[in-house]
């Protein structure tokens, strides 16, 4: 075969040391087909397979068609939009809320458009990629802190305190270690400093807080107000696609005019916002689900410990199980493949320690978690 003139070019003659550099590492990733009992997706409550959202889907399909057309500032807004918004923000107590394609896009547009290099932006350590790529962005200055260390965030708010603008950016629930943060000294953090407050409740919505609202809302928290910005999922507990970004009417209308990521993307198909609003009725009522998904993440985290494995500073649905190097957790992962559980190995650099991430969801039995846990004795 002729070799193309485009791999003469630096970039892809450099390649395959590129490939040959992962592959020494073990870092080759694949794209695998669901397969086996499903311990690694984000579909926290089922609902991606229950029959009101698929029916919903259908039925948005019928009413506005197969896509949206444009962007939503051009012809690709549906009333639709607004209505999923308004059900949201009163579901979380926001004043108002905007619909983005997902939650990359809705944190990616938001801190790049609210923060600019005027700003300096304190990040807990452990934060997504997204909002990393949000801070970035923005050209704002980046200051982490040590991951939930709010005395080490503290300090670093006193060090820049004569700083004008300033940003404080989270996660309620880390989406890779499973813990939760503390957000009611966020908020004094916040407001001992003249902070913006941003939380990403991504792996938090439809699980915690009153009605599944979010950790925001946890044991009837009354200061929600004082959150500047929670970024929320339809992708994980919610069991379709898209994100919302909650915040105050005048806010949502700057984040409308502003963040790129909305003004320049084509909108969302309108049937998720259709199916959307049965999600967000059906996730407020489902605690009985909750209840099971909480008692069963404690089980398997003390199952886990008990044959001795580290869970870290996991008390969510999300638990991982770290591990000395790569090439264990990559065995470890096709162990649990060829008997029928689908659990991921995340590996540097995407964590600091390799690791079999398993995210529980509500529908999984005990007797499947007991069976994982003898597997994995046994092995």
């Amino acid at each position: 075969m002729q070799e193309s003139p485009s791999t003469k070019l630096p970039f892809f003659s450099e390649l395959p040391a590129f490939f040959s550099r992962l592959e020494s590492h073990n870092r080759i990733r694949v794209l695998d087909p669901p397969s086996g009992l499903d311990l690694c997706s984000n579909d926290y409550l089922g609902l991606s397979n229950h029959p009101e959202i698929i029916q919903a889907l259908k039925e948005g399909i019928d009413i506005y068609g197969a896509g949206s057309t444009a962007s939503r500032l051009v012809r690709g807004h549906r009333k639709v939009f607004e209505e999923l918004e308004n059900d949201f923000s009163n579901w979380v107590h926001a004043e108002d809320s905007l619909f983005f394609a997902n939650g990359y896009a809705a944190n990616l547009g938001a801190i790049s458009c609210v923060a600019d290099p005027s700003y300096t932006i304190f990040c807990d350590r452990k934060n997504h990629a997204s909002l990393m790529d949000g801070v970035r962005l923005s050209g704002a200055k980046k200051v982490y802190y040590k991951h939930s260390d709010l005395n080490d965030l503290e300090n670093s708010l006193k060090k820049y305190s004569g700083t004008k603008h300033k940003m404080i950016v989270t996660e309620s629930v880390f989406s890779m270690d499973g813990d939760k943060t503390d957000i009611n000294a966020l908020i004094d953090l916040k407001e001992k400093y003249g902070a913006i407050l941003y939380i990403d409740e991504a792996h938090a919505i439809g699980l915690f807080g009153k009605e599944g609202a979010g950790v925001s809302l946890e044991e009837k928290i009354s200061r929600v107000s004082e959150i500047d910005f929670r970024m929320s999922t339809f992708g994980k507990a919610l069991g379709l696609e898209g994100a919302v970004i909650s915040t105050t009417k005048d806010a949502r209308k700057y984040l409308l005019h502003s963040a790129r990521t909305f003004v320049f993307s084509t909108g969302p198909l309108p049937a998720i916002a259709h199916a959307g609003r049965v999600a967000i009725r059906l996730a407020k009522r489902m605690e009985n689900e909750r209840r099971i998904l909480a008692e069963n993440s404690e089980f398997f985290r003390t199952s886990l410990h008990r044959i001795g494995y580290n869970t870290g500073n996991s008390n969510t649905q999300i638990v991982p199980i770290l591990l000395g190097s790569e090439e264990e957790a990559l065995e470890l992962s096709s162990i649990l493949a060829r008997n029928g559980f689908q659990a991921k190995a995340i590996r540097p650099p995407t964590v600091e320690i390799s690791r079999i991430r398993v995210s529980l969801n509500s529908k999984i039995q005990r007797n499947d978690l007991e069976k994982f846990v003898q597997l994995i004795r046994e092995n």
